[in-house]
Parts: structure tokens; C-alpha cells; sequence
């Protein structure tokens, strides 16, 4: 089945780019029409997982480097800035906090002092991704490590199949909104996100634009689940089979101790990055290397660096690249004045909401949320430039729609790697059965995130 569906994808695709290549588009360059066929293909592939994303991605920037859509310090400018190598240095931290068992400690702890029956094991799923968000800059480890110790605590309560897929899907649901709060919650895709504005923006300013409208959706998120999801029995947990496994761990090892002292270093730099002027992407990956020196280090050694996945850097190439070369090349100004409605409400929370509901639309169909940034940040950056709106209100308006929302598990990678038995234990059911009631808590939330921007003056 999924290779007729590849199949049909690929040749999709390529179709689709040469009848973009060959229509006689008013207003756009040569180079902004291949640069619209080459996206739309690879969007295309990435939706119908033609192959793995980091070889259609890879495949998409060879082809804008052959046909000379744009210079070679255009299309891989993302290497040229922090991103990039702030998701290398991202993973590398996660490994570290993983791997010495620092994250794994931590967590028993919290169960044990706070996690007594149903409702309080939602609860803490969504404050340990909170707080875990801090030590641990990326959702996947962090969510794959709360499940690691949620299956400590599903087999001590003796939770049905039924009730365990819930606190399965309940762990990486939690990581959609609240990876958001903080910059370097999702350091992959947050930081792509800001790339979009004129300037950096700091930890602290990332927190004060996103950081509320971001704890308002997680907020939200965690009570649908609560009402949306009934355990099928009462939830009792043996606190002794969790002490057992703490007590496993050992006692804090050197290592440990080290990994927590080096994570803490980077806490303290990302948040006064705004007072040091220290690029959060330069000191992510600083803090990584220093993690290797001998005495003062000595947490990552040399296989470490197989948790960077290379698949992932090219991904994020071309996603920086579609907005980047779309810009050089005038295509996405061109999608701005053709596709998007010519004229939008003047009042604010209307506006917001349009916005929003459009992003959420082109989000069902493209799949990938780095896809969807890429084609809608920058249109909508046309569209409402002289408007008055701060640029960084639209980039949190789509960011977040696009980002905090998803159908099918495929609309998020964060939901789309726990799927199955081996992983959150849910399926595409449960997934579905949020799908309506997250996108009103969506809506509710970019209403009153209105509020909130207008008083910091970008509204």
C-alpha cells in the first residue's frame, strides 16, 4: 500500500512543477516561477513521504543550485547563521541529560512528591514537559524520556491498554504547546520560526511575545484532555515500584553532576542573552563542546555526535531555503498578491483570526509545519507590511497556528513519533478525537493573545 501511495506522490509532484514551470504566471521572475515548482513539489513529496525528508529536502536544494534559481549564499544561508548549528548543539545537551540518567532522576522525583492518581498524572506530564523543556532543548528525547518513566508508572498502577495510550498520547500532545513557551523548547523549529523577523530576538523577548499565548494553549490542551479523556477505571499507584526504579539510578553520579552544572551554564546564558548580546544558537552549541573537555566535561564523547541527525540539518536547509530563495526571487511576494484575499478586516482580533484559520487551512493540506512557515510567514509578511502590525505579531500568529494544531498525526512530527505500540501506545484515533476540540482552544487563544500583543505595542 505505501508504495503505489509513494508512487503516486513522486509523479504528483513532479507534475505539478513542470505545469507551475510552464504556465505563464504574470508578475513573477523565471527564477521566482522554478523556485514556486521546485517548493510545491518538495512540498508535495515531504507530505506524501516520497522518501525520507532529509533526501527530498536534499534533492530540492541541488536542484536550485543546477538550475541557478539563486546564489549558493541565498539557498544555504541557514548554515551561515545559528539554526542550524543550535539544533546540532540541542541534540547533543539532550543526549547528555538523557544518557547520564540526569533527566530520568529528576522525573521520579517529581512523581513521587506530586503523582497520586489520574488527573495528577496528566498534570505532571504537562509540568515535566515544562520543566524538562528548560534542560533538555528538544521535544522528541524529552517526550521519549516522560513516556521511559510514565511506563514505570502505568505498570505500577496496573492502567488498562485503553487508559495507557491516553498518558501515551497525553506525553507528546503536551509537547506541541508547551515546547512553545520557551525558545529553546523546540530548538529546531522555534528559532526557524524568529529567522523570519528583521532582527534576533532574545530569549527573553521569545518569552514575553510567545511565552503567555503559548501557556494559555497548554493550558487549554491539559483540561480537553482531562474532559475529553475518562480513565475506564480508578487509578491507584504502588509508590514502592517507583521508589525501585529511582532507587535503581544509583546514587548521583560525577557525570551527572556535570551534565546538570553545564545545562544550568546554558539556562543562565540563554536567559541574559538579551543583556549580552550572546547569539542563544552560538552558546547552545558552545556549552555542548565544552561538555566533551576532560575534568570539567567529560559528559559527551565521540559517539555522541550519532545523536545529531544529518537528515534533519539538510531538512532544515531547505526549509530556511524556501523562504530565503522565495524572497530573493519574488515568489513570495507573488503569492501574497495573488493567493491571499485582497483585503482582510481592520480589527485586530478579526484579522488575528483570519489569519490564523487561513495558516490552519494550507497547514491540512501541505502537512509539514516548516513547509507551511516557509510559503505563509513570508506572505503574509507582504501582505501586511504597512499595516502597522510588528512583524513578530505575525510570525507568532502563524507560528502558532500552524505549530500548536494538527488532524492527523502527520500535521506533527512531535505527534507523529510517538504513534504506535512501541512508542505512546496511541494511534490516529485519539489524535482525531482532539482535532476539532484543540483548533477551538486554538482560536480562543489567538483572540486573547490579541490582547496581550496589542499591549506590548505590536498590535
Amino acid at each position: 500500500m505505501k508504495q503505489p501511495k509513494k508512487l503516486i506522490g513522486l509523479l504528483a509532484g513532479i507534475l505539478l512543477c513542470v505545469v507551475i514551470c510552464l504556465l505563464p504566471l504574470e508578475g513573477l521572475s523565471h527564477e521566482g516561477q522554478l523556485c514556486l515548482g521546485l517548493t510545491l513539489m518538495t512540498v508535495v513529496w515531504w507530505a506524501a513521504q516520497v522518501a525520507q525528508s532529509g533526501y527530498v529536502s536534499g534533492i530540492y536544494l541541488m536542484l536550485l543550485c543546477l538550475l541557478k534559481v539563486a546564489d549558493t549564499s541565498v539557498i544555504f544561508s541557514g548554515w551561515t547563521g545559528s539554526t542550524i548549528w543550535l539544533v546540532a548543539g540541542a541534540y547533543l545537551i539532550a543526549s547528555a541529560v538523557r544518557s547520564s540518567g540526569l533527566g530520568e532522576r529528576l522525573s521520579y522525583a517529581f512523581i513521587l512528591r506530586f503523582v497520586r492518581g489520574w488527573r495528577s498524572i496528566i498534570v505532571s506530564i504537562f509540568v515535566l514537559t515544562l520543566i524538562l523543556s528548560l534542560l533538555i532543548p528538544h521535544p522528541w528525547p524529552r517526550a521519549f524520556l516522560i513516556m521511559s518513566v510514565m511506563m514505570v508508572v502505568i505498570r505500577s498502577a496496573s492502567i488498562p491498554q485503553k487508559d495507557a495510550a491516553v498518558i501515551g498520547f497525553t506525553v507528546f500532545a503536551a509537547s506541541v504547546p508547551v515546547s512553545l513557551i520557551f525558545i529553546t523548547g523546540d530548538s529546531t523549529i522555534n528559532p526557524l520560526a524568529m529567522s523570519y523577523a528583521d532582527e534576533a530576538v532574545s530569549f527573553v523577548g521569545w518569552l514575553k511575545v510567545m511565552g503567555p499565548p503559548a501557556l494559555v494553549l497548554s493550558l487549554l490542551t491539559m483540561v480537553l484532555i482531562l474532559v475529553i479523556f475518562k480513565p475506564s477505571a480508578p487509578v491507584s499507584l504502588d509508590l514502592e515500584q517507583i521508589k525501585e526504579a529511582q532507587a535503581a539510578l544509583g546514587k548521583m553520579s560525577q557525570r551527572e553532576i556535570r551534565a546538570l552544572v553545564w545545562v544550568l551554564i546554558a539556562v543562565v546564558l540563554w536567559l541574559t542573552n538579551g543583556i549580552t548580546g550572546l547569539d542563544i544558537g552560538w552558546i547552545t552549541l558552545l556549552v555542548a563542546m565544552l561538555m566533551s573537555l576532560p575534568v570539567v566535561g567529560e559528559v559527551l564523547g565521540p559517539k555522541d555526535w550519532a545523536e545529531v541527525p544529518v537528515h534533519v540539518m539538510v531538512f532544515l536547509t531547505a526549509a530556511i531555503a524556501i523562504g530565503k530563495v522565495g524572497a530573493a526571487t519574488g515568489m513570495n511576494s507573488w503569492i501574497a498578491d495573488t493567493l491571499l484575499p485582497a483585503s482582510m478586516p481592520e480589527h485586530p482580533v478579526l484579522l488575528a483570526l483570519g489569519i490564523a484559520l487561513i495558516a490552519v487551512v494550507i497547514h491540512m493540506f501541505m502537512g509539514s509545519v516548516i513547509a507551511v512557515m516557509g510559503v505563509t510567514i513570508p506572505a503574509f509578511l507582504s501582505f501586511t507590511a504597512g499595516s502597522g502590525i510588528s512583524p513578530l505579531a505575525v510570525i507568532s500568529i502563524v507560528y502558532l497556528s500552524v505549530a500548536g494544531h494538527y488532524v492527523l498525526p502527520f500535521h506533527h512530527l512531535n505527534i507523529l513519533v510517538g504513534q504506535g505500540e512501541e512508542n505512546g501506545m496511541y494511534t490516529q484515533r485519539e489524535t482525531m478525537k482532539m482535532s476539532v476540540p484543540l483548533l477551538l482552544a486554538l482560536l480562543v487563544t489567538i483572540a486573547l493573545s490579541v490582547g496581550w500583543w496589542s499591549l506590548l505595542g505590536l498590535m
